[in-house]
This record gives C-alpha cells, sequence and structure tokens, in this order.
C-alpha cells in the first residue's frame, strides 16, 4: 500500500507564499517604507541555508525559523550601513493581548543566540582586552539586526497592544523611564499598504472581502467571486487568501482539478460548513443521550460518509474537552 499523502493545512499555503522572494520584499518595502523599494528580491535568502561568516552555525538559523512562520535574511546590501537583516514574519488568526512581549521575546531569542555564537570564538583572553574578555565580545563586534512584523488575518478589529507600554500598569510620569517595545502590526482586513506586485494586492483586496463581516455571507461571496474573475487572480493566490481568512476546503482537491476559482473555493467551504453543522449536532446529542464515543464516530462517518480520522477530528473539535484541554485554563497561542 502506497503512503498516504498528507493533507495541505491552511497555515502551509500561506508559508508557501511568503516564500516567494518579489512577494516578500513587496510586503516589507510597503510596511517599513511605505512602498519604496529598498528590499531588493535578489537580496534575500531563506536563513535556513544562510552559511555566511555572520551566521556561523546550521542551527542557528534552525532555532530561528522553528519559532517564526517565515523568515529570510537581506544581504549584499549597504543600505542605512547594515550588510544583513533578519526580517521575520509571524502570522495570527486570532488577537493575542501579549503579542508585544512575544515578539520580543522571538528577537530576544535571535540576538541571544548570535551573542552566544559569537562569545563562542573568544575561548582566551588573546588579542582580547579585559573588558572584551568579561563581555565575550569585542568592541567592534556587530550582530545581525531583526525586524519582525505580525500579520493579523482575524475578522474583528485588533484591540491588542501593539507595543509593551501597552501592556504595563504605567503613568505618564514614569513612561520615559520605562523602555518599550513596539512591535509592527498589519491588520489584513483593513491597511493602506503601498504594495506593488501584482499578487501582494490580489490577495490583500481579497481578504479585506473575505474578512468583512459586515455583509451577508452571499454578498461577500459575490464580492470575492467578481473581484477573482474581473482581476484573473492566481490560484495560488486564491488558495492562500482563502487559507489566511480560514476557510476551510480540501487543498489536495483543488490542486488535482488543476484550477481553482472563488467559485471553488466558496463551494468547498459551504459544504464544509453544512457538514460542521451536522457533525456538532450528532455529536452534542450523542453525548446528551450517553451514547458512546464508538457509537457516535460510527453515526458520523455514515452520515457524513467521511473516514475515521475525519470523524475523530470532529469529535475532537466538538466533543466535550477535560480541564486541561479547555481554552479558558490554558493560554490559545
Amino acid at each position: 500500500m502506497g503512503k498516504e499523502k498528507q493533507a495541505l493545512k491552511p497555515d502551509i499555503i500561506v508559508k508557501n507564499y511568503w516564500r516567494n522572494k518579489e512577494q516578500f520584499a513587496d510586503f516589507f518595502n510597503a510596511v517599513l517604507f511605505d512602498g519604496k523599494q529598498v528590499i531588493k528580491p535578489k537580496e534575500l535568502e531563506d536563513l535556513d541555508t544562510e552559511e555566511s561568516s555572520v551566521l556561523e552555525h546550521k542551527e542557528y538559523a534552525e532555532s530561528i525559523g522553528a519559532s517564526r512562520d517565515t523568515v529570510k535574511i537581506r544581504k549584499k546590501s549597504t543600505v542605512y550601513g547594515v550588510e544583513f537583516v533578519i526580517l521575520g514574519m509571524e502570522g495570527q488568526e486570532h488577537i493575542h493581548y501579549a503579542m508585544p512581549m512575544r515578539v520580543m521575546g522571538y528577537d530576544y531569542a535571535a540576538y541571544q543566540k548570535q551573542y552566544v555564537d559569537n562569545a563562542a570564538k573568544y575561548k582566551t583572553a588573546k588579542s582580547l582586552t579585559e573588558e572584551e574578555y568579561l563581555s565575550k565580545m569585542k568592541k567592534d563586534d556587530r550582530l545581525v539586526p531583526v525586524i519582525t512584523v505580525v500579520v493579523y488575518y482575524g475578522e474583528k478589529p485588533w484591540d491588542g497592544a501593539v507595543s509593551l507600554h501597552g501592556m504595563l500598569h504605567i503613568s505618564e510620569e514614569m513612561k520615559p523611564f520605562v523602555n518599550d517595545y513596539r512591535m509592527h502590526l498589519v491588520e489584513a482586513r483593513k491597511n493602506d499598504l503601498k504594495l506593488h506586485n501584482i499578487n501582494n494586492r490580489d490577495l490583500f483586496n481579497l481578504l479585506g472581502i473575505l474578512l468583512d463581516r459586515n455583509g451577508k455571507l452571499q454578498e461577500t461571496r459575490d464580492r470575492a467571486i467578481n473581484y477573482a474573475r474581473e482581476h484573473r487572480v492566481e490560484k495560488t493566490v486564491i488558495m492562500t487568501a482563502a487559507g489566511a481568512a480560514n476557510c476551510k476546503i480540501d487543498y489536495n482537491k483543488i490542486a488535482r482539478k488543476g484550477d481553482a476559482d472563488m467559485c471553488t473555493v466558496f463551494e468547498e467551504t459551504r459544504r464544509e460548513g453544512i457538514a460542521e453543522g451536522e457533525a456538532k449536532g450528532i455529536i452534542e446529542t450523542g453525548y446528551e443521550f450517553g451514547i458512546s464515543e464508538e457509537e457516535i464516530l460510527a453515526r458520523l462517518q455514515k452520515k457524513l460518509n467521511i473516514s475515521l480520522a475525519e470523524a475523530q477530528e470532529y469529535v475532537k473539535k466538538f466533543g466535550r474537552k477535560s480541564k486541561s484541554e479547555d481554552p479558558d485554563a490554558e493560554e490559545n497561542g
């Protein structure tokens, strides 16, 4: 029996989209430089392939990449007097009220790892001053700058803090003496980014439509379909928009068909919504009348014509949860 192909997940679809250097560079230029083309795609490399004298160890790249959604290193540039800049992107589906501190932790970890790697070169005091030996860092050593941008793909307006000060109980008199840490936040649902890349423009225009819940679902569907058709939006962009907006669709099925328009996306979403509603009803009724989980799973498989694994996913999502699984008892990351 052949090995079953792993299902594509929305977060993987989104990450793959931002691996494109042109799209990644265009986005960071829009966020950091108001659309001015400062960062060039040819200057970018995926961090996990970087083997420069500045980033000496593969483990360093892997440790940073493991904690971020998308990370690239910008090199060969002398703008602002730097040779390298680490650019990180962090996607958020839900509002995270500790996000400034979380980003600060990501960035600190990146700097700390660089410092440790740099300090490993100085095992003896040879050629070092007393201060340099104690610091495990020469006076002219420099670390690679780190810039993190948070992209929020949720429907609600972001009402959390955007800096460390926003998370603190602090008086106006004390603020000047407490170091702040500001994060770069982009709300996909509503932004004024000056994007030049056509795929990026289509992506954020579609997200603006899909994440607008003021209108009725049918109206949203029609607007998205019309936009995609009029602008001849690429399949990868449509799939990325659907993934970022958390439309539950079978990406493998779309990929096999070789085509994907907004009709396909919304039809898949509509069917998934109907299936979820039926599954939730079967599961809640089953628990209410004391039906065993095995029987609930069997009913789900028969009623929805799904596999045991899919039925188990529905039970996991809509079934009774233990205290350890209660989202109110544990931070939802």
